[in-house]
């Protein structure tokens, strides 16, 4: 069964009570719960404004193998990057798939990360507008991986470097300030 969260019952200026944040390789994270008119479920999103290599954040007690992953986000600012991502078969701040839409470089990407070190599967151009809410979505079953973007699908691969079951969750860049909402996921079939 799939599961929505919209960050609206969160306190402001927290992390979300159910969720772990981290920074893969070096740097802080800063993610909390903030107050956002634009927010497609108003009133609150989740908002990154630290600066890290790769902050992510992932729900706790979350456990797929296969299935979906889907987030709106916002890319407010940044001047290095400006990038919404999310994350999947997470099984530590070391070792997860992530699959990103990049405003600055107008373009989608999957990668996985193991020991730390992030690994391109692939780059695709997608425009990516910046201060405007976009829809990522992953579908993963077995070794096939499907990454949309508003609707379109911009990546179908097959890859096997991350296995079995892990957490899902949402992920950023380097300086990339970016809001969240409506986090969903699923099981495959459900």
């Amino acid at each position: 069964m799939a599961e929505t969260i919209n960050f609206d019952a969160e306190t402001i200026g927290a992390l979300p009570n159910a969720w772990l944040a981290g920074v893969t390789v070096r740097g802080s994270s800063h993610w909390s719960v903030e107050s956002d008119q634009s927010a497609p479920s108003k009133p609150h999103v989740l908002k990154q404004d630290g600066r890290g290599e790769f902050p992510w954040c992932v729900l706790r007690d979350a456990a797929l193998t296969d299935g979906f992953v889907e987030v709106k986000f916002k890319p407010l600012s940044g001047s290095e990057d400006q990038a919404g991502g999310v994350v999947w078969r997470w099984k530590d701040g070391d070792n997860y798939y992530v699959a990103r839409a990049n405003a600055l470089e107008n373009n989608v990407s999957l990668y996985y990360t193991r020991n730390g070190r992030r690994n391109t599967i692939k780059y695709t151009d997608a425009p990516v507008a910046r201060n405007q809410w976009h829809t990522l979505r992953v579908d993963f079953a077995g070794k096939r991986i499907r990454v949309t973007l508003d609707g379109k699908r911009y990546i179908d691969v097959d890859d096997e470097q991350i296995v079995g079951v892990g957490s899902v969750g949402v992920w950023t860049k380097a300086d990339s300030i970016t809001a969240f909402d409506d986090f969903s996921y699923g099981a495959a079939g459900k």
